[in-house]
């Protein structure tokens, strides 16, 4: 390579485990991959409405603890045996963070939250956690953001999401349109819900594009196209969107397209004004029109945790696990109250 022209800004590099050879050393299990298959059937069943439950999606706004997670995915298999008829738990993984300027990208990427970036081992402790909730018959639910990603990852993912800031991106629509599973888009930051719509006609469409294959090589990938996509509310700086009368128009909006209106509300980030002790206001504002007989909304989100509020990276201590570090969250007895208090309510 001529040293004049390539590489300029590249400090180091170097290889980690194809994600063919981290597969062989974590593999899905058949037993496993038949329980994710089961688990993604019910979720595209409940976005497509023909299952009347509505998802619960909770958990942390980022892992960063895999102790602390595992403690939380326990806790809620163990509610999820209280609630499953009427309400359908999957927990939220998220291994990566799209930051506005800068700051903690995620476990993937700094495991041990110290800026050395060890990224093998953030993959492979990523994976285990991911296999230990498949045994506790716990689905998992994550935000793709690095195209590569999801070859190491997304056989053990029952639902994803394109998140606001890269819902206009054509790589991530392109990725979406061959995930496995069903894919929420959320939408713009601005708050603009057409956005996540134009995104579900794109990766509802067949695309090429190039990637990694499992055996690190790149490679062409043609897609078929991803029929279980659907919008998700989560406000914006201007405010909230999760009301009746914006779902009534991401609804309008959806059925212009000719899509199943299908809604997941995101009951933090914009929609909780990013104070998520009001998550609870909007779940059941969310709750009422459910019940109000809007059977286009399909799931609520929470940011939650162990412990209740946030913390930033460099206060971390023993004592403090289980909170998060990144977006505040609700503490696990405050989740399980609201998760508890919509099953009684959707009786």
């Amino acid at each position: 390579m001529n040293t004049l022209t390539f590489d300029i800004n590249i400090e180091s590099s170097y290889t980690i485990p194809t994600p063919a050879e981290i597969h062989n050393e974590l593999p899905l299990a058949p037993d496993q991959a038949q329980k994710v298959f089961s688990f993604r059937e019910t979720v595209k069943n409940i976005v497509t409405r023909k299952d009347p439950r509505i998802l619960m999606i909770t958990g942390p706004c980022s892992i960063d603890d895999i102790d602390a997670a595992r403690e939380y995915a326990h806790r809620l298999a163990e509610l999820s045996k209280k609630v499953s008829d009427r309400l359908f738990p999957v927990m939220r993984t998220y291994f990566e963070k799209p930051r506005t300027t800068l700051g903690w990208k995620g476990f993937v990427y700094d495991p041990l939250l110290d800026n050395t970036f060890n990224m093998e081992k953030g993959l492979r402790e990523s994976r285990k956690l991911l296999l230990n909730l498949v045994d506790l018959s716990l689905p998992s639910a994550t935000e793709f953001l690095d195209p590569l990603i999801p070859q190491y990852l997304s056989d053990l993912i029952s639902w994803a999401a394109i998140g606001a800031r890269t819902v206009e991106s054509q790589t991530h629509r392109q990725l979406a349109s061959g995930l496995s599973m069903p894919v929420g888009f959320k939408n713009a930051t601005d708050g603009a819900i057409n956005v996540a719509v134009d995104a579900i006609l794109a990766a509802r469409s067949r695309h090429s594009f190039l990637g990694i294959s499992n055996d690190g090589r790149t490679g062409v990938f043609s897609t078929k196209g991803n029929p279980f996509c659907h919008v998700v509310l989560r406000g914006s700086s201007q405010g909230g969107n999760f009301g009746s009368e914006n779902v009534a128009y991401a609804v309008e909006l959806m059925r212009k397209k000719n899509l199943i209106p299908s809604i997941v509300v995101d009951c933090s980030h914009g929609n909780s004004s990013k104070d998520p002790l009001k998550q609870k206001i909007v779940a059941e504002d969310v709750v009422q029109q459910i019940t109000n007989g809007q059977k286009a909304i399909s799931g609520l989100m929470l940011e939650s945790y162990l412990k209740t509020g946030r913390q930033d990276v460099t206060e971390r201590t023993k004592e403090s696990t289980g909170l998060s570090v990144t977006d505040g969250c609700i503490s696990w007895e405050e989740t399980s109250s609201i998760i508890l208090e919509t099953y009684k309510r959707l009786s």
